[in-house]
C-alpha cells in the first residue's frame, strides 16, 4: 500500500433538483487521518460516495493523486481507494476469508480464480484486521465488531492508498470501535496510506483524527486542526444544541459531551461556563 492524495475542489452535488453538496473544497494527504463530521444530512455519506466513483454526475473537481476521479476506470479505482460502509448484510454463507479474497478482484484481470498472491494479500490483510481467528467461519455468524474487522480486512486486501470509511463504527460497542480506529491509525502510520472518515461520534473524532471537516448543510463550515475545529461555537452552532468541551487531563485530547436542558440549567445556575 502507498498512500495518494486527495484534493477536492469546490465540488457540488444534487439529487435530482435538491443540492446535497455546496461547494466542498478539502484535502487528505498520505499518512494522514482526516474526519468528516457534521449534523445528519449535511453531505457526508454523499462525498465518500462521490470520491468512490459510485456517483457521477457532480460539478467542480475530485483529484486522486491529481487525476480526476471521473477518469479513471473502474477496477483501477478500486485498486486504489477501498470502501469500508457502516454496515455490511450477507444472506449468503460466504466465510469471512471468501469475503476478504474478494477485495483481490480488481486484481484478477478477468482470472476466474484468486492466484497464489490473492491468497496471501488476504490472509494478511485478514491478521492485520485481527480477524485471521474468523478466517473460516460464516460472515452470518460473526457479531457486528466480527463483521467489521473481517469487511476492514476486504478493504486492506485491495491494497488501497485511499482508504473511505463510512461510519464503520456506528453499530459497535466501545471496545470494537477504538480497536478498529487502532488499527486503522497502525496502517496509516506504517503504511503511510490516506483515511478519510465519516464520525458520529466527536469523542473518536478527537482522538484519532489529526484534522477534521465539519459540515453544515452540504457545506464546509470549519476545517482544520480538530482541536481548532471542534470548538464550542463551531458545535453549537451547527448542531444546533449545547456541548461542553474539555480537554482530557491524561490524554490532550478533546473530550465533547453533549448537554441535556437538566445539565444546562445546573450550569446556568452555578455561574460555570460550558466551554473550554
Amino acid at each position: 500500500m502507498r498512500g495518494v492524495e486527495l484534493d477536492l475542489e469546490a465540488v457540488s452535488f444534487s439529487y435530482r433538483d435538491t443540492p446535497v453538496v455546496r461547494e466542498v473544497s478539502l484535502r487528505v494527504k498520505p499518512g494522514e487521518v482526516l474526519g468528516l463530521v457534521g449534523p445528519n444530512g449535511s453531505g457526508k455519506t454523499t462525498l465518500i460516495r462521490l470520491i468512490s466513483g459510485v456517483l457521477r454526475d457532480y460539478r467542480g473537481a475530485i483529484r486522486l493523486g491529481g487525476r480526476e476521479v471521473s477518469g479513471i476506470g473502474g477496477p483501477e479505482l478500486a485498486r486504489t481507494v477501498a470502501v469500508v460502509p457502516q454496515e455490511t448484510e450477507s444472506a449468503l454463507p460466504f466465510t469471512a476469508r471468501e469475503i476478504v479474497l474478494m477485495g483481490r478482484h480488481p486484481f484478477g484481470g478477468g482470472a476466474l480464480f484468486e492466484s497464489a498472491d490473492d491468497r496471501a494479500a488476504a490472509e494478511e490483510a485478514l491478521e492485520r484486521a485481527g480477524a485471521l481467528p474468523l478466517a473460516g467461519r460464516s460472515l452470518c455468524e460473526l457479531s457486528a465488531g466480527e463483521k467489521q474487522r473481517v469487511i476492514f480486512a476486504r478493504a486492506l486486501a485491495q491494497q488501497p492508498g485511499l482508504l473511505l470509511l463510512d461510519e464503520p463504527t456506528s453499530f459497535l460497542d466501545i471496545r470494537y470501535q477504538t480497536e478498529l480506529y487502532d488499527r486503522v491509525r497502525e496502517v496509516v502510520e506504517t503504511e503511510g496510506v490516506s483515511v478519510l472518515t465519516v464520525l458520529h461520534d466527536l469523542n473518536l473524532a478527537a482522538e484519532y483524527c489529526d484534522r477534521v471537516c465539519l459540515l453544515s448543510r452540504g457545506r464546509v463550515h470549519a476545517r482544520g486542526p480538530t482541536d481548532e475545529v471542534l470548538t464550542w461555537s463551531n458545535l453549537t452552532t451547527v448542531f444546533e444544541t449545547d456541548v461542553y468541551v474539555d480537554t482530557n487531563d491524561l490524554t490532550g485530547k478533546l473530550v465533547i459531551i453533549p448537554l441535556s436542558r437538566r445539565a444546562r440549567d445546573i450550569i446556568r445556575n452555578s455561574g460555570a461556563e460550558p466551554t473550554r
